[in-house]
């Protein structure tokens, strides 16, 4: 058949089938219930994957890069932050749900009557963990075990990884994203945004139409300010401005030698409770939509200079802000990647971000007074984000050997924190490294849907192997190996470190390190919590489970 033949010999081709059909099934729900882009993918690429295609592993690497790192760069701020509070009950968290999920598997492997082989599959599967599979079958030639027997065991685990894999990464998705909040009593997205107000974190909901600064135009009135200067004016406005004013047809700029006569119309800046009492003060409200039109630009300027920082910032209105002939508002400030509540006698730090609104020249001005100017754009900083990817998998590749067993981050964490690392240094420097929005979204949702596609292609074929060999036990042992350890989690996480419910459900994804429930997590929260608490568990369950690749053979003997 012709499709099929193009699919075998385009393999890409039949990538981008899997992620056309995951993506438009995965935005479908029955009532309130919905698989997700996540799970959907990886059916697709089963069923795709019976057309015999497969996909090399680079590629399968690649996009798990981008979508590690993407994660990282987004929550470096927050991660940090929480790492001082929540760093060791997180471990201590993640070493229970490992334990829970050897347990299981010895257990049901001892009720099958499974081998070494089939039960570090099992194992391996369950967990999504492919170290764990490649550390057993590096180290079953130690059993003692002639060639033969030895090549037979590799074999089944290798089925038993395969049979279970697929529900290793889609059920512990769907219990994670839509089961387990039941099971907590909580609104997902709810205790999520509640995490996000005490960490500190912006909000990504979307533009507000509420604006902090407004300019109207209003017709003098008032005997008693008739004949003075626009700056004299100022003081009496009550923390509003004058921005321009016309007479007899003619423009003024604030800083014109003209004194203000009556029936003069006045261009007024200030917020939006200023202004309501501006009009009682002043005279009434008109329509002047040409002593309106200011070019006016909101900016985000870093604080660089030395000289510029140290300062509260009523001293930074009083000299910066009023210098110009127009007022330049200071709108909100950034310190760390979150942001601070504003004062008078707030302290301005170096390498502070400070959000101002004003006429663009004198926004301009304060930019080159104050450090940098770091204004949107659509460009991606793809040289820093690569450079990140080099330096954490060098990191993540470094391997200490602990016997005969070898010991790494391996390249998949190092690259996610460089990820937190370079995400920190952005939010902190800002002056480098900028990655917008609408390209993290298309480096985190493609490359954790192309790596999924990716496995449930090159999984296909061996799901079909182990079923017709082992039945349905197999699956079903894969079932409760999976879903075991994530109930134990749940708990302990409520009950006993009392976590929020997002980093809860981001810590069992990392300690189960099921790559695909954290995606359904944040499909579900529309939010990047669960990642802070997935990352911690996950480095320990990337170590920690390769080392159960080994003590399930020994234990299994």
């Amino acid at each position: 058949m012709f499709i099929i033949e193009t699919l075998r010999h385009n393999p890409e081709v039949a990538l981008f089938l899997t992620l056309a059909l995951g993506f438009w099934f995965g935005k479908y729900k029955i009532g309130s219930f919905g698989l997700g882009v996540v799970t959907t993918t990886l059916i697709a690429g089963l069923l795709v994957g019976q057309f015999n295609i497969t996909i090399a592993p680079v590629v399968q690497n690649t996009f798990f890069m981008m979508f590690l790192f993407a994660v990282g760069y987004s929550v470096g701020p927050q991660f940090f932050r929480a790492l001082k509070k929540e760093g060791l009950p997180q471990v201590a968290f993640a070493l229970i749900v490992c334990a829970s999920g050897f347990a299981t598997a010895y257990v049901v492997a001892r009720a099958l009557g499974y081998d070494p082989g089939l039960t570090a599959g099992l194992l391996a599967g369950g967990y999504t963990n492919s170290g764990t599979l490649g550390v057993a079958s590096a180290n079953m030639s130690q059993l003692g075990l002639d060639p033969e027997r030895t090549k037979e065991m590799a074999s089944l685990a290798a089925i038993a990884y395969a049979v279970t894999y697929p529900f290793g990464t889609a059920g512990a998705a769907w219990f994670l994203s839509s089961l387990a909040p039941k099971l907590l009593g909580v609104d997902l997205a709810s205790a999520c945004k509640e995490y996000e107000a005490q960490m500190g974190s912006r909000d990504d909901a979307g533009e507000s139409a509420y604006r902090p600064l407004s300019t109207r135009v209003y017709r003098l009135e008032n005997q008693s300010f008739v004949g003075k200067m626009p700056r004299e004016l100022d003081g009496a406005l009550a923390g509003a401005f004058i921005t321009r004013h016309r007479e007899a047809g003619k423009i003024f700029e604030p800083d014109a030698d003209a004194p203000i006569q009556r029936g003069a119309m006045l261009a007024i800046s200030g917020s939006p409770e200023v202004l309501l009492e501006i009009e009682a003060n002043v005279g009434p409200e008109v329509n002047d939509a040409e002593l309106l039109r200011v070019p006016v630009e909101q900016l985000d300027i870093v604080v660089r200079k030395k000289e510029a920082a140290n300062r509260t910032v009523a001293a930074l209105e009083a000299d910066e802000l009023a210098r110009y002939g127009r007022p330049v508002f200071l709108v909100r400030l950034t310190r760390a990647g979150h942001n601070v509540a504003v004062t008078a006698d707030l302290e301005i730090r170096r390498w502070d971000l400070l959000t101002v609104r004003g006429a663009r020249s004198d926004v301009e001005s304060l930019a080159k007074s104050l450090g940098y100017a770091d204004r949107a754009t659509s460009q991606s900083d793809i040289a820093f984000m690569a450079a990140g990817i080099v330096i954490g998998s060098l990191i993540g590749a470094l391997t200490l050997h602990v016997g005969n067993i070898p010991l790494s981050l391996s390249t998949s964490v190092g690259t996610l924190l460089a990820g937190l690392v370079f995400g920190y240094l952005r939010s902190t420097y800002r002056t480098f490294g900028r990655i917008p929005d609408p390209a993290l979204w298309i480096f985190n949702n493609v490359g954790l849907n192309g790596f999924i596609a990716v496995v449930g292609l090159n999984a296909a074929s061996g799901l079909v192997a182990g079923l017709e060999a082992h039945g349905i036990s197999l699956f079903l042992a894969g079932i409760v190996v999976s879903l075991v350890p994530l109930v134990v989690g749940v708990y302990a996480g409520k009950y006993v470190f009392k976590f929020n419910a997002g980093i809860l459900l981001g810590a069992c994804a990392g300690a189960r390190t099921t790559t695909a429930a954290l995606g359904a997590l944040q499909e579900v929260s529309k939010s990047t919590v669960p990642v802070i608490g997935y990352t911690v568990p996950y480095a320990v369950g990337r170590i920690v489970l390769a080392l159960c690749g080994v003590a399930i053979l020994l234990v299994m003997q």
